[in-house]
């Protein structure tokens, strides 16, 4: 998993919490220095994003918020791809609003996987799509 993949639940997830104003003006500012022209937009965009996780929350509507989540992976895998430095940017952010919050509302952490095998078994685990051809 790399930090667009992290980034994006992660800032989806904090756009749900107390500490969703401090994510914004931390987005906000990489994309002032990075894109200036379009800050306002994510601006917006944020904002949008904010009362939609809300609500897909509140409808228990898990395949709205995943929508979310995509676009503003789509949005920071751009703005990653114009310099290197917003990586570390963004790690570095993340991981203070992420610091910032108490615990019980931290965004959960990605999928961790645990496999067992004995004998002959085999294990098959993904995060994503999975596609197994065996004869």
């Amino acid at each position: 998993m790399d930090i667009v993949d992290t980034g994006g639940s992660t800032l989806v997830a904090l756009l749900a919490t107390d500490a969703w104003l401090q994510a914004r003006e931390g987005i906000v500012a990489l994309w002032r220095r990075f894109r200036p022209a379009q800050a306002d937009e994510v601006t917006l965009a944020l904002d949008e994003t904010r009362e939609e996780v809300l609500a897909a929350r509140g409808d228990g509507d898990t395949r709205g918020e995943a929508d979310l989540v995509r676009d503003w992976e789509r949005r920071l895998r751009r703005i990653l791809a114009d310099d290197p430095e917003v990586a570390q940017q963004l790690e570095r952010l993340l991981a203070e609003v992420r610091g910032s919050l108490p615990e019980a509302e931290r965004p959960a952490p990605g999928p961790v996987f645990h496999t067992q095998v004995s004998g002959h078994g085999r294990a098959y685990v993904a995060g994503r799509d999975q596609h197994i051809t065996e004869r």
